[in-house]
């Protein structure tokens, strides 16, 4: 097949009809119960390199057969983030304890940009805790968070067993608060002030070594263990085997048998010891996936299916223990508006459906603190002043001025819209900075002017406006985009950061894929209707925006591209695929466009398999930047990812390598990755994931998708890849009627999260004060 566009499809053509493909099975998987936590057997998340399986995602789509949907599920860092032995499937237990204990064990002389910003939100987070702390009145957002166990094993009880849940089951928030910083962040231009977690003493490494030996783990674990567990590492584990499970390399079937060996036959399935512990893995397993919270019965199911005999019971321990939190939401409105009874006695029989949720406490204190912040800035009102009229008048579109004139008189407000709508966002800025205003525009990743942020270097100091004397932003308004790659914690980092009297303005896509930490921050607020939101009318333009914004509603339309700008190449196996992707970047497209390779990207569903992105970027390489890899697998002029945490894929170029560490050049930025991260923050970047590739956009993009990714496609993501570029779109394309089927059958997987609940009852509250 010629590999010229002249000679390929002139126009794009529908890959396929809506011929029914089986996938019916799977459908029904993701609306099950266990959809949210992993089955046994199953790789689960981010930095925990699977043992027993792969996912789709790292080892390639089909490749986890009989793995339910959440597992292939949206922002993991297997997707977002390079892991040392990612995706390696069938390694064992000495595997995956050998790539760690480099970073574990070594003390980093200076704070990485990555420990900056975690060390910033860490500091935000605690003020959140202390501002919490200080407020005279609880949340009322129809759960609030308690401390005493027995009136949340009541509630527990009451909702299971049918009867009417008890009136309070809430009082402040956990009685445990986080500690406070001991001063503010300081103002910029220097990023907030942190001290680097020092690593554990050689006695105490020492100390989990001689544990682990023996209960036959992996000797290799001990610096990963000491510093999760602290000082008391050894005794923990000698109490407690199953505290192994703090480490995101294993699995449970794994601390089982090493729990066994320490404890023999007292270490049963149902051992209160293993059950709490589970409890708190397998929620954490979930905010993986994206949620904050599980509701009872699924987290139960999912304990069944671990073995434990007495889900219940084991749920309600840990609860009591004050290891999880429990919540219960009103289901719908409240009882007394809706209810048919004439007389206020009838109403009050009339019980108020709720479902019961269990979390963890950072993500519920994160996602009250982020509700509590956006019901304050939402509650602020301001004057229009002749300045936004005028600006409104000479706004560039009818949707820019509608956005100017609502953020003039309100507090907060939400903008949704395609690629082309990004440009009202950006002209609302403009605007309010000719009115005097302090104004930043923050965005997911680099780029696009320079006036603009990343939301990271805002968190952490480095870029942005700075603080004042209070810790807060010294801005009069702050403009988000991209704002569904928030999570819950970084979310209410950048919300209580925001100073009273400020605006707030949330834009994005909701078409995209969302963000890779927990939560589903942007589509819940939008769900709440709990502050303005402002809908472009501004269609993304030409051929690629007419299919982009058909696969946006579930369609898969044929387009007319007389420009050659949409190009669909069959192909009939992964090899052909992998072949073909690299004739498009190296030859056709350069030389029919003028685009260089360099400005070519090439996105394909995971990291795994015979076409993912490390079979593309090992045929890249050979052919646009060959070499020995003389840098720890790198060389000289090579395209990579830098990952410096989870949900922060940043484009890069190798520049060279020395005892520091490997060198790169970020958009004329330079930057040194230490010599023990390079494996675990750095991979080849000629080929991504969509995941990888969301926010960021290329003059051309090439989209793999070969045999085996059938199962992995959904609408969101064939949305966020073929949105990616701006003149031409290459579909490579091997799945048959999965395409089409999964834009009209697949959505997005959903996400338990509680901050819709929390936005409307506050807001209610707030109607009935006034």
């Amino acid at each position: 097949m010629s590999t010229d566009p002249q000679a390929e499809t002139a126009a794009a053509e529908n890959p396929a009809t809506p011929e029914a493909e089986p996938s019916a099975a799977a459908e029904a998987e993701a609306e099950q119960a266990t959809d949210a936590v992993p089955a046994e057997g199953e790789a689960t998340g981010p930095a925990a390199e699977p043992i027993d399986e792969a996912t789709e995602d790292e080892d390639g789509p089909g490749s986890a057969e009989g793995a339910d949907d959440a597992v292939r599920d949206t922002a993991t860092e297997d997707e977002d983030g390079p892991g040392p032995a990612e995706g390696e499937a069938g390694a064992d237990a000495e595997a995956a304890g050998s790539a760690g204990p480099a970073a574990g064990e070594a003390a980093a002389p200076a704070l990485s940009e990555a420990q900056a910003e975690l060390a910033a939100q860490k500091i935000e987070r605690e003020r959140i805790a202390r501002r919490k702390a200080e407020r005279e009145a609880p949340v009322e957002a129809g759960a609030k968070l308690s401390g005493k166990a027995a009136d949340l094993l009541a509630a527990v009880r009451a909702v299971e067993g049918g009867a009417k849940p008890p009136t309070v089951y809430f009082d402040e928030a956990p009685a445990a608060p986080r500690k406070a910083p001991a001063a503010p962040p300081a103002p910029r231009p220097a990023a907030p002030a942190a001290v680097a977690t020092p690593a554990p003493s050689a006695d105490t490494v020492e100390g989990v070594r001689a544990v682990l030996a023996r209960g036959g783990a992996p000797e290799a674990l001990a610096g990963q263990a000491a510093a999760a567990l602290g000082e008391d590492a050894a005794g923990q584990l000698t109490e407690n085997p199953w505290r192994l499970l703090s480490l995101p390399a294993v699995r449970p079937t794994q601390a089982d048998g090493f729990a066994r060996a320490l404890l023999g036959a007292e270490a049963g399935p149902g051992d209160e010891r293993r059950t709490t512990v589970l409890v708190g893995w397998l929620l954490t397993q979930a905010g993986l996936k994206g949620h904050t919270a599980l509701e009872a019965p699924v987290l139960e199911k999912a304990l069944a299916q671990y073995g434990v005999p007495d889900p219940a019971e084991a749920l309600e321990l840990a609860i009591a223990e004050g290891s999880v939190l429990v919540f219960h939401e009103p289901l719908g409105p409240p009882v007394a508006e809706t209810a048919a009874a004439e007389d206020a006695e009838d109403a009050e029989d009339t019980e108020q459906p709720v479902r019961v949720l269990v979390g963890l406490e950072g993500a519920a204190m994160a996602e009250e603190s982020l509700a509590d912040g956006l019901a304050r800035l939402a509650a602020g009102t301001f004057d229009a002043s002749e300045d936004w009229e005028r600006a409104a008048g000479s706004a560039p579109s009818p949707s820019a001025a509608e956005l100017i004139r609502a953020v003039a008189g309100h507090g907060l407000v939400t903008h949704t819209g395609g690629e082309a709508a990004r440009a009202e966002p950006v002209a609302l800025a403009a605007a309010a900075r000719e009115s005097g205003l302090r104004v930043c525009l923050a965005a997911h990743a680099p780029g696009g002017g320079p006036d603009r942020v990343t939301v990271a270097g805002l968190l952490s100091g480095a870029e942005g406006p700075g603080r004042d004397t209070d810790g807060q932003f010294a801005l009069d308004l702050l403009v988000v985009l991209d704002a569904p790659q928030l999570d819950v914690e970084t979310a209410a980092a950048l919300v209580e950061s925001v100073p009273d009297g400020a605006r707030l303005v949330l834009s994005g896509d909701p078409g995209v894929l969302g963000s890779a930490g927990a939560g589903r921050v942007f589509a819940d607020v939008l769900a709440a209707r709990t502050c303005p939101q402002l809908v472009s009318r501004t269609p993304d333009p030409g051929p690629l925006g007419e299919l982009v914004s058909g696969v946006g509603i579930g369609e898969l339309n044929q387009v007319d591209a007389p420009g050659k700008e949409v190009v669909i190449v069959p192909v009939k196996d992964a090899g052909e695929a992998v072949h073909r992707a690299v004739q498009l970047v190296a030859e056709s497209v350069p030389r029919a466009f003028g685009i260089p390779a360099d400005s070519v990207q090439v996105i394909t569903p995971g990291h795994g398999g015979s076409a993912g992105t490390r079979a593309l970027n090992a045929a890249l390489k050979e052919r646009l930047n060959p070499g020995p890899g003389r840098f720890g697998g790198f060389d000289a002029g090579d395209r990579v990812v830098h990952v410096p945490s989870a949900g922060r894929a940043l484009a890069a170029r190798v520049v060279s390598a020395d005892a520091e560490g490997l060198h790169l050049d970020r958009e004329g930025v330079r930057i040194v990755v230490p010599k023990e991260l390079v494996e675990s923050q750095v991979r080849h970047g000629w080929a991504v994931t969509a995941h990888q590739a969301v926010g960021t956009r290329w003059p051309a993009v090439v989209v793999v998708l070969p045999g085996d990714a059938a199962q992995a496609l959904s609408r969101d993501w064939v949305y966020t890849a073929f949105g990616r570029g701006e003149r031409h779109l290459s579909v490579v394309h091997g799945v048959d009627q999965a395409l089409p089927q999964a834009v009209a059958e697949v959505p997005a997987k959903p996400r338990t999260t509680r901050l819709t609940g929390l936005l409307t009852a506050l807001a209610t509250a707030g109607a009935q004060q006034r």
